[in-house]
């Protein structure tokens, strides 16, 4: 097995734990804050309970999309399914709008016109801690994975240049939960000890004001990879370094790339060999190049390579006729 295939194969491992620890820590987050919702009456615990349920479901349509993505080739899709992968990210972030901002937000204007004292406002407390503590632990899982992938970027930077969804997905929802769990303290810590229950459909209003954010950046960045987006510069500048180095290779004025997975990348150059190269060379020179840039970095699988004769070329050409 090759390094790029192994590396390949640790990455998506490494992924999919992310992905299963999330998944694991949000069912009994759900299962918590429903049961403290019930028995307080919270508005806002409510809505972190639907918030949890909807990223379950979440980290579950994700591991189904990996599974789909990591399907051969066949006749049907002769570049593979990994862009899959990106439709079923894209599906998360409509769940996190419709499902956690929009029924958080309703769960909140509810209780602005029908306030009701939260009771037991300890136990909300409690849950909400421990929650943080688990939050917090998923996220430092996605935050590392992340910041292995690209070193001295800030979350920000890490989340825009990242190609897998299963673990920025992941990143996004624990951020938005994390910021969710710190509104729901508030507002509940406001409606108990101003006895004003409207803080505590505030606090559900916020954390569904904070969900369709979260939603927004997701369905952004999984909608670029969805329709073609570009490698990252980082592979393309390792392609152009190649492409400058071969000393049979005068220019590649035209390098296209697309992000077929999270793993694959699929380049189309250009290519001005060097004229005294015959057809059987340039074949040769074709070869080197497509295993070099294989080499180059991992993530790129498929390589296609167009000679092209430019002006210069042309008219080289035409003055040894003359001659």
């Amino acid at each position: 097995m090759s390094s790029g295939m192994v590396h390949g194969r640790m990455a998506e491992d490494s992924s999919s734990f992310v992905v299963f620890a999330a998944l694991a820590g949000n069912l009994a987050i759900a299962a918590t804050k429903f049961a403290a919702a019930w028995w307080t009456g919270s508005s806002a615990m409510l809505s972190e309970a639907i918030h949890s349920t909807v990223d379950t479901s979440n980290q579950g349509l994700l591991l189904l999309g990996r599974h789909r993505a990591s399907r051969p080739a066949d006749a049907s899709h002769p570049f593979g399914y990994g862009m899959e992968m990106y439709f079923w990210a894209f599906i998360v972030a409509l769940l996190i709008f419709s499902l956690g901002g929009a029924v958080s937000v309703y769960e909140g204007v509810h209780k602005l016109n029908h306030p009701h004292p939260v009771e037991h406002p300890a136990v909300n407390f409690a849950v909400l801690a421990v929650t943080v503590l688990i939050e917090g632990y998923t996220l430092r899982l996605a935050w590392k994975k992340l910041k292995q992938r690209f070193p001295g970027r800030s979350p920000w930077q890490a989340l825009r240049s990242s190609k897998d969804p299963s673990v920025f997905a992941v990143l996004c929802e624990d951020a938005a939960a994390i910021i969710g769990l710190l509104c729901a303290a508030v507002g509940l810590g406001l409606a108990y000890f101003l006895d004003a229950p409207v803080f505590d459909g505030l606090g559900s209003i916020a954390i569904g004001a904070v969900l369709v954010g979260a939603a927004a950046v997701l369905a952004r960045e999984t909608l670029s990879l969805l329709t073609g987006e570009a490698a990252s510069p980082e592979i393309l500048r390792e392609v152009r370094t190649v492409m400058a180095r071969h000393p049979d290779v005068v220019e590649a004025p035209e390098i296209l790339s697309m992000q077929l997975g999270p793993n694959e990348v699929m380049l189309a150059i250009s290519i001005d060999f060097r004229n005294e190269l015959d057809a059987e060379s340039v074949e040769q020179v074709s070869r080197d190049l497509t295993s070099t840039l294989e080499r180059a970095h991992p993530s790129i699988k498929r390589v296609y390579l167009r000679p092209i004769e430019t002006d210069g070329d042309r008219q080289d050409r035409a003055g040894t006729v003359r001659k």
